[in-house]
């Protein structure tokens, strides 16, 4: 039996995340909207969000995230080459939300810009920095999905207002000799269904309307199931794995029922899919990374464990990675 050698993988090096101080829970936005605790946990799972301060922009959040990831990491920040940042909120329209990223840190030699994908930002994100680190003369960069939603949520529409909420997840990526390390990943986008879920305004196209979320709830949420259950099981077949070799499954934090059914069809334990949905509520582009290094800090990620990510977003976007810790 040929033995096997090590070869450049792209490791997970250290993580990070920031939640703003401030929590919405659900019987305050019964004072908002004509809803209740009950109706939103019962059809979501979600109790409670953080929302950010009117001083604080996504690259405030970004900010606070990479510095406790760097710290994650042991390394310099002056190490990092590469700094990409996932966000559907940006801090203005240019520049880059990772520029004012890479000022706020004082990393002078990086290359910074931002991936746009929505709720599957991180993974694009992901995807794009693991194939520039494999081909590129970059060896450290940092990933990251940061969101303040509440600058683009509706709070008279009951529909979207209860399941949004604000925060940011960093990584850091490091070229290094071995086995383990980021195994594969898997993205995928279906733009015929732009209109289901998307902010019509604020752009080229639609200046002068309020920019806002608008989203057809039924619809996205059987497209969510399928998609990511699809993008499951296609990111562990370039691994060349199976869902029964996966210590946790990381799925955005979209919805209660959506996770439930996914887990229902990939067939594995409830202790073995991750959930803080409960107290986050969905947070985009930050979801999937902010999730991570809360199952890293809670001791669900050992050395030697399979993790896959997976997500959904408008576009719409779906993607999903396999890492090897």
């Amino acid at each position: 039996m040929p033995h096997s050698t090590s070869k450049d993988m792209i490791h997970i090096i250290g993580t990070g995340s920031y939640l703003p101080e401030q929590i919405m829970t659900n019987q305050e936005l019964e004072r908002l909207v004509e809803t209740s605790d009950e109706w939103i946990t019962t059809r979501t799972g979600i109790k409670e969000r953080r929302i950010a301060d009117k001083t604080e922009a996504a690259s405030d959040l970004a900010i606070q995230a990479a510095k406790k990831a760097i710290t994650d990491a042991r390394i310099q920040s002056d190490q990092i080459e590469l700094i990409v940042v996932a966000t559907a909120t940006p801090d203005m329209f240019f520049p880059s939300t990772a520029c004012f990223v890479q000022k706020g840190l004082g990393i002078k030699n990086a290359v910074a810009f931002d991936v746009s994908a929505a709720c599957s930002g991180f993974l694009f994100a992901l995807t794009t920095v693991k194939a520039l680190l494999e081909s590129g003369p970059y060896k450290t960069a940092l990933v990251i999905g940061t969101e303040k939603l509440s600058s683009i949520t509706d709070w008279k529409d009951r529909g979207t207002c209860i399941l949004f909420g604000d925060g940011a997840g960093a990584a850091v990526l490091q070229k290094q000799n071995g086995m383990q390390g980021i195994l594969s990943t898997y993205i995928g986008t279906d733009a015929t269904q732009t209109d289901i879920l998307d902010v019509p305004g604020g752009g080229s196209r639609n200046p002068q309307k309020e920019a806002a979320i608008h989203m057809e709830g039924k619809e996205v949420f059987k497209f969510a199931v399928l998609k990511m259950i699809f993008a499951t099981k296609e990111a562990l077949q370039l691994a060349g794995k199976r869902e029964s070799d996966l210590a946790l499954l990381i799925p955005h934090q979209a919805n209660l029922r959506i996770i439930e059914a996914i887990a229902e069809r990939v067939q594995l334990p409830r202790d073995r899919i991750f959930v803080n949905l409960q107290k986050y509520g969905n947070m985009s582009a930050a979801t999937t990374i902010v999730a991570l290094d809360e199952a890293r800090r809670e001791g669900r990620v050992k050395k030697g464990d399979l993790v896959e990510l997976v997500a959904f977003g408008a576009g719409l976007t779906w993607g999903a990675a396999m890492i090897q810790f």
